[in-house]
């Protein structure tokens, strides 16, 4: 299939790149690297040996986007691009709600004018709240999401969910993520945050490598093993193998589907930082900080429809993550800024 990444120069997005073209599938990319860089597509070319086209287009410009459609006719979209920093998202609402509900809108407008139906969301388990059920599985109803970044995917899922419901042409498959880390096992592409990450392990890499001086817990007094946050971690490769299987229910005409993408096994913050440790003999030292605003207790998988229905699984551990986290952070002290 040709198939269209928006946010494709991001950290899932790149890694996704590499899978399906591996699975025989070719691709076209917009981004407007506002929160990835131009660098990470020039590594998947390497990586692939493929050149891809790619282009730097803000997904809320009408004109430029159906411009790169008009050049590159696709059979569906794998949609990634958006804000997503949960922390920011609570100071920064208006800006969320602007810029991934508005952009939404616009790409499946542009879709529809070049005659493309078929859409893979990147949603997120924040649509679940804090949830009544654990582990979550797909049955369990939305929540009330605890910030504006999870509102967005909220929103996102019901416009897309009311769009097929007018047009049944359209098939609309969420992929609803857990916690993505890890790297690509070849430490050239990764996570490549701006400025101080809102993510635990990038977080934690960047203190192993003595670019920060300590790990921020934040809070250690949620009703878990040990009070930090428990997470469902799974490895970029294995979400970016999640896509090239959910190809299969577009192929099918499913109409819309949600799939949980994860391990189906929960991590504290505590055990990653313990994981990381033995995987690389490296100590984290660490402080607690109070709760942040948005964030709950528990959050993880049930995968099983997933492997039911599409034939999916992670295969990657959390040793495996923490490595390949570790591998990208030593090979890549600056991200993809070069010394």
């Amino acid at each position: 299939m040709k198939i269209l990444l928006t946010g494709g120069a991001g950290f899932i997005g790149s890694h996704t790149i590499i899978e399906l073209l591996y699975a025989g599938h070719s691709v076209c990319v917009v981004d407007n690297f506002v929160n990835s860089s131009a660098e990470a597509m020039r590594r998947v070319e390497k990586i692939t040996g493929v050149s891809i086209p790619f282009y730097q287009v803000d997904i809320r410009d009408h004109d430029a986007l159906s411009a790169v459609l008009d050049q590159h006719p696709v059979d569906c979209c794998i949609h990634f691009a958006g804000l997503k920093a949960v922390g920011e998202s609570v100071s920064l609402p208006l800006e969320y709600y602007e810029n991934n509900i508005s952009g939404t809108l616009v790409l499946v407008d542009v879709l529809r004018k070049h005659g493309c139906r078929n859409i893979i969301f990147s949603s997120s388990a924040t649509v679940y709240g804090d949830p009544a059920v654990i582990p979550i599985t797909e049955d369990v109803s939305k929540g009330k999401c605890t910030n504006p970044y999870g509102w967005t995917k909220w929103m996102i899922e019901q416009i897309l969910t009311d769009l097929h419901t007018a047009d049944p042409s359209w098939n609309v498959v969420l992929l609803r993520y857990f916690n993505p880390i890890g790297a690509h096992p070849s430490g050239l592409i990764g996570e490549n945050p701006n400025g101080v990450p809102n993510n635990l392990m990038p977080y934690i890499t960047q203190v192993a490598a003595g670019k920060l001086e300590c790990l921020h817990v934040f809070g250690n007094d949620y009703d878990t093993p040990d009070g930090t946050g428990v997470r469902d971690y799974i490895h970029v490769v294995d979400l970016a193998r999640g896509h090239v299987a959910a190809l299969q229910a577009v192929e099918k005409n499913v109409g819309v589907e949600i799939y949980n993408i994860g391990t189906g096994k929960g991590y504290s913050v505590l055990e990653i930082v313990k994981a990381f440790e033995n995987a690389t003999g490296i100590e984290i030292p660490y402080v607690i900080d109070p709760r942040r605003p948005g964030d709950i207790g528990t959050c993880y998988s049930a995968p099983g429809k997933a492997l039911a229905e599409l034939g999916w699984k992670a295969e990657f551990d959390i040793e495996d993550m923490c490595r390949d986290s570790w591998n990208w952070q030593k090979r890549n002290p600056n991200g993809y800024v070069s010394d």
